[in-house]
């Protein structure tokens, strides 16, 4: 058993009060907290280290190298990469996404096709939009179902040797869904030679992720998730295909040679680099990653479960609330509206007056709220230093919020 009071008392700002009342923080899937020993390490590499990386040879050039790149390998460690070079630092799940549908536009032609789902946060969405646009291939949806479960005979359908790009999501930002990725890994790699990409920004924080043995092309998350700071993030990439794609910035870092003639690039992973990067942020995301496994992933992954069953049986003892996904094998999140009382906003602002936050509206998945013929829900997630006691507050606020909107 691990002691919950003592890892909030490693995130100090969970110690105070909003509107009067003790902060109880529901909003990780937004962002986590940080704790005190990253935001030490991040202080610690500005107030002792500050020093731009890989292109001086001064002592602290050299430190500051030396401890982004142990992060490098301590990120290659927690997803099990092959090496330490298919690990690219970048701003985020939204940039990494980003830069792979722009890298990927030489391999794909007019009447291509692309395949995601219906669960896909629009960072998922547009990116894949965008490539579409550039090069005239299309967009094909795996639909779900009224559970917001994918219906995977759709993606037997889909795929052919049109097929150039898979990518979905492992959990739901909005449902707090798990996605069977192993299962649409495998049937993607028997029917077709399509890239597939994996957007692990909810299931890294919560899961034991091992990207060769899910043999994906591609996985990116976000550092901000995870209890690192904000700016930071990682794509991972296959060695073999990393270096058959071109360079996604150009600047300093991402050449080997460069004159009026033209330029070479630089190897693995600077070749995706190109310019200074958040040297800080990306040192104090070794911190977290630090963090998770002092307490163990298993033990991560078990207290939230237990938060989520605890929190979606005690909601759904209240009259007229639905939860979105009920039936479906989830994680972390638990969304939800209370019918007849207006739009989740309401509920979020009465919430909000007690003290507990919770994040409302359509979480960047429009989608998935057109098809529950909804704006938006109001969504609690998880995260270590959340408690039992924190979601009976939230289910006294929801119900004060249903009595006064009712």
């Amino acid at each position: 058993m691990f002691d919950i009071q003592e890892i909030r008392s490693q995130f100090t700002i969970l110690n105070q009060q909003v509107n009067g009342k003790p902060l109880v923080y529901l909003d990780n899937a937004a962002t986590s907290q940080k704790p005190n020993s990253v935001l030490e390490v991040w202080t610690q590499y500005y107030t002792e280290l500050n020093a731009n990386v890989h292109r001086g040879i001064h002592t602290l050039s050299q430190l500051a190298t030396e401890e982004m790149e142990l992060s490098r390998r301590k990120v290659q460690k927690f997803i099990n990469a092959k090496h330490d070079f298919e690990v690219i630092f970048t701003k985020g799940t939204t940039e990494g996404l980003n830069l792979i549908a722009y890298i990927l536009t030489q391999k794909l032609k007019k009447d291509d096709e692309i395949i995601i789902s219906y669960l896909e946060h629009h960072s998922n969405i547009v990116p894949w939009q965008l490539l579409c646009e550039r090069t005239g291939a299309k967009l094909r949806v795996i639909p779900i179902d009224e559970n917001g479960i994918l219906q995977l005979d759709y993606l037997d359908q889909y795929l052919s040797e049109k097929t150039k790009v898979v990518s979905v999501n492992q959990v739901s930002n909005a449902l707090g869904i798990v996605n069977p990725i192993e299962e649409i890994i495998a049937k993607t790699r028997k029917n077709s030679d399509a890239y597939i990409v994996i957007d692990g920004a909810q299931s890294a924080p919560h899961f034991t992720i091992d990207v060769q043995k899910m043999d994906c092309d591609f996985f990116v998350f976000s550092g901000h998730k995870m209890y690192a700071p904000m700016g930071t993030g990682i794509l991972y990439g296959k060695q073999e295909v990393l270096e058959d794609l071109p360079p996604f910035h150009g600047g300093g870092e991402m050449i080997a040679t460069c004159s009026f003639d033209g330029t070479t690039y630089a190897g693995l992973p600077f070749k995706y680099e190109a310019g200074t990067p958040n040297v800080g942020g990306n040192i104090a995301l070794g911190a977290a990653i630090d963090f998770i496994g002092k307490i163990g992933q298993a033990t991560i992954q078990n207290h939230e479960n237990a938060l989520l069953e605890y929190a979606q049986r005690q909601l759904l003892e209240i009259d007229s609330l639905k939860v979105y996904g009920e039936k479906a094998n989830r994680t972390g999140v638990v969304s939800f509206n209370l019918e007849g009382t207006g739009i989740s906003s309401d509920v979020g602002m009465i919430l909000d007056k007690m003290g507990i936050a919770v994040r409302t509206g359509h979480h960047c998945t429009q989608p998935i709220m057109d098809f529950f013929n909804i704006a938006g829900t109001v969504r609690a997630s998880f995260a270590i230093y959340n408690t039992f006691q924190e979601i009976d507050s939230l289910v006294e606020g929801v119900k004060k919020a249903q009595r006064m909107l009712s």
